[in-house]
């Protein structure tokens, strides 16, 4: 968990935006190689199609901008 150098205090709202962003990474990586995985992500509403692998991964920061089919 990320903390305040002086305080200690923690910051779990950093560390979800950083495990977000990596995850977006990795799923745009995947996304490539896997046509179903590009379907999925479709599907839940994401505009990946045609995209390139980091559009994917900006797409994928932000909530969807569809409904769910």
């Amino acid at each position: 968990m990320v903390r305040d150098p002086v305080t200690g205090e923690a910051h779990p709202a950093e560390d979800l935006e950083a495990v977000n962003a990596r995850l977006a990474d990795w799923a745009a990586r995947s996304a490539e190689t896997s046509e179903a995985l590009v379907d999925r992500f479709e599907s839940m509403g994401y505009e990946v199609r045609g995209k390139s692998e980091e559009e994917v991964a900006e797409v994928l920061r932000h909530p969807p901008t569809r409904p769910r089919r």
